[in-house]
Formats: C-alpha cells, sequence, structure tokens
C-alpha cells in the first residue's frame, strides 16, 4: 500500500499543509502547520509528514502507520 504523503511548506509569510499540490489549509506559522499536518497524516495512515524550511529545503519528516524493515524486494 502506498503512503499519503503531507507537506507542511512555505508560502510568502504563511505556512501551508499539502497534499499531492493540493492545499489542504493555511497557517500563520510553521509549528502550526506541522500540529495540523500531522493530525491530517495520522488520519490518513499509513503516511507521511515531510516538513521543509523557510528556504525551501527539506528539514525532516514524521512517518505513520507500519513502516516494513527491511522493504519488500
Amino acid at each position: 500500500m502506498a503512503r499519503n504523503i503531507y507537506w507542511a511548506v512555505p508560502s510568502g509569510s504563511q505556512w501551508q499543509v499539502k497534499h499531492e499540490q493540493r492545499v489542504l489549509s493555511t497557517h500563520p506559522t510553521k509549528d502550526k502547520a506541522v500540529e495540523e499536518g500531522q493530525r491530517v497524516a495520522k488520519a490518513n495512515q499509513p503516511s507521511q509528514l515531510r516538513v521543509m524550511r523557510a528556504d525551501g529545503t527539506f528539514e525532516y519528516e514524521y512517518t505513520y502507520g507500519s513502516d516494513p524493515f527491511p522493504p519488500v524486494g
């Protein structure tokens, strides 16, 4: 089963939570966007929330649901 990938990304002076290029919500701070992204990702497992820095580079991610190791294949 494929993971649902959610993003917390900067958007001007605000932050957005996105899924497949769709904006799910907009927030005044990164912390609020991460909180909402975690809530959405937890509700839609298996999933990941990938968090970006203000400059648009990758910072860290949260993984929810089973994460098989070693990977199949």
